[in-house]
Formats: structure tokens, sequence, C-alpha cells
């Protein structure tokens, strides 16, 4: 047997020894962080992608319900942005609400409704605003209670011309006034800028002189309380004739969606 003593180990030199190749441990925990980054972002995409499917159904049928309207009843809900972090808040920052067609104390006309600070679990709306597109046929019923003589309704931008006719000396004489509509204190204004009495034109001044005291009548800014036609809760700001139709602005009290004495019709004097 030899004796292995007699030839002894030598260490390796430096070099040789820093160069050997080391086992690595490799790193999972960023895979794991990537993975769960990817997860996370997918649900919370399928949880965005589920809140615009559902919401707007859910706020269609508050809506329909609250304000009475038909279970088949048309309206649109258009949400923006993220609506998981304003769930999350328990309010919507914005919804814009519209239907072609809706009957609202007797008038027929197309609404679009921006509505802020929506509570999700019911409450008042921070505010609430709106127009209501009326088309000429349904204007002569918004205006039926003036004393304005009123057979037939003509828009002709930005005026309105009634027609009708006033008794004089016995006899019926046909007019015809041209009015420019607004709104003031939640009341519909018709204020006379021109007149037709039996086919000859007048100024408003004339009126008076031809007609005496109905003519002074008749010239004077006509002051009509729409209040019994439209819920409680609503306010007219506002009416223009634009084309063919008339468009009247709403401001909407907040807390209609909670007093049910708001979403009833009003009073007038």
């Amino acid at each position: 047997m030899s004796d292995t003593s007699a030839y002894p180990t030598l260490p390796l030199p430096d070099d040789l020894a820093q160069s050997a190749p080391q086992p690595r441990r490799r790193r999972r925990w960023p895979w794991v962080v990537l993975i769960v980054a990817v997860l996370l972002a997918a649900l919370a995409v399928t949880a965005e992608l589920v809140a615009r499917a559902v919401v707007p159904n859910v706020v269609r049928s508050v809506v329909v319900d609250n304000m009475g309207l038909p279970a088949d009843q048309q309206l649109d809900v258009q949400t923006y942005g993220l609506l998981v972090p304003q769930l999350i808040s328990g309010r919507l920052g914005r919804l814009d609400l519209s239907s072609d067609s809706v009957e609202v104390g007797g008038i027929t006309g197309a609404v679009d409704v921006m509505a802020t600070g929506v509570p999700i679990g019911g409450g008042a709306i921070g505010h609430a605003e709106g127009t209501v597109t009326i088309p000429e046929d349904q204007f002569a019923g918004l205006v039926e209670k003036t004393d304005l003589p009123i057979d037939d309704v003509a828009f002709d931008a930005p005026d309105v011309t009634v027609s009708g006719s006033v008794p004089v000396l016995g006899l019926s004489i046909p007019v015809a006034l041209t009015v420019t509509p607004g709104a003031d204190a939640g009341e519909l204004l018709l204020t006379p800028v021109s007149a037709t009495l039996g086919g000859i034109d007048l100024d408003i001044a004339q009126l008076a002189d031809r007609l005496g005291g109905i003519g002074s009548g008749l010239a004077q800014t006509q002051r009509i309380c729409i209040a019994d036609q439209l819920p409680a809760g609503l306010t007219l700001t506002g009416l223009k004739i634009d084309a063919d139709t008339a468009v009247a602005d709403v401001d909407v009290d907040g807390r209609i969606t909670v007093d049910p004495s708001l979403q009833e019709n009003g009073t007038c004097p």
C-alpha cells in the first residue's frame, strides 16, 4: 500500500479558485409579483366591465320606479369615468339620462338630464339639470292657460306666432300675435313683439289704439304658471325656440329621489 502522505495535496492558485463556478440561486419573487399584478389587473378590468353592464340598468329601474314612468319606458343611461372606484366611494360622479319621448304633465317631449353626486345606496342627488324638447304640436297645451287668443301655434325661431280671434263690437276679428317665449321664477313668459289684426300688420303699441283695453291686455307680457304640469321638484329656468321645437331648461331639486312630494305635480296660485 502506497503512502499518500508522500504526495501532499497542494491548494489551487487564488485565480483558479475564484474562477470556479458557484451554484446560482434563482430569484422567484419578481415572477410572483408579476403574476399577482396581472391577476389583479384582470380582476379590476372584469369588475369594471361588470359595473358598466349593471349600473345603467339599475339606475334606469330606480328612475322609472321613482318617477312613476311606464315599465317599458325608453331611457338611456350614460356613465363617466371608472365605475369601480365610484361604487366604492358610494357616489357616481356623473350620470346622463335621456329619452326620446317622455310624458310629463300631459306634455310629451324628449328629455335630457345631467346629474352629479348620485348616491349608490339612496339619498339626495348632489345636483341635476336638464332640458325638455317639446314639438310644435305640444306647445299649445303648455300655454293653454294664457289670456291670449290661441287657436293655432306656429314656430318661427326665435319667436312663436299664436293665432285666434277677439270680439270687437260684436264681431269676431282674427288676430295673430308674435311672441318671444322665456321663463322667470319658474313661470313661462310670452312677450308680444308684433301683431296682425284683420290682416293688417301692427306694432304692439298700436294694439291699444285699435282695440282699447283688449289690445292693452294683449300687448302685455303673459306670465303662465306651469307648476301644476310638472313635478314639484322641477323648476323651469329657460325656454327658447329651436327650429320646430321648444327647448325648456329645467333645474332639478336633488331631493326628488327621496321626497315623494317633489315627484308629484306642483300647484299654481
